[in-house]
C-alpha cells in the first residue's frame, strides 16, 4: 500500500459561488505587525473544486491540497463545517 504525503489543509469561509463547481474561500489570519505590534487582519483567497455544487456564500468549509485541476484551482472542498444563517 502506498503511503501519501501530508497535505495542506485550511479553514475559512466562502465569499463566491457562482461558478461551476468551483468556490472561492477566503481565509483570515491575525497577524501583529512587526514594527508597531498592532494586529492586523490578512486575507488569503483559494479557489476550491466543489464536485456537487454544494456550498453556498457564507458557509464556513475545510478545502485541501491537491494536484492542479485549472489555472487557478488546485484545492478541493473536503467537508461543510457550518452553513451560512
Amino acid at each position: 500500500m502506498e503511503k501519501r504525503n501530508l497535505r495542506k489543509e485550511r479553514i475559512g469561509t466562502v465569499t463566491s459561488s457562482k461558478m461551476m463547481k468551483s468556490i472561492v474561500v477566503s481565509e483570515v489570519k491575525k497577524v501583529k505587525h512587526p514594527m508597531y505590534g498592532k494586529f492586523v487582519l490578512k486575507t488569503k483567497k483559494y479557489v476550491a473544486h466543489d464536485e456537487k455544487n454544494d456550498c453556498n456564500e457564507g458557509d464556513k468549509v475545510r478545502i485541501m491540497e491537491t494536484r492542479p485541476l485549472s489555472k487557478s484551482k488546485c484545492w478541493r472542498l473536503v467537508e461543510i463545517l457550518e452553513r451560512a444563517k
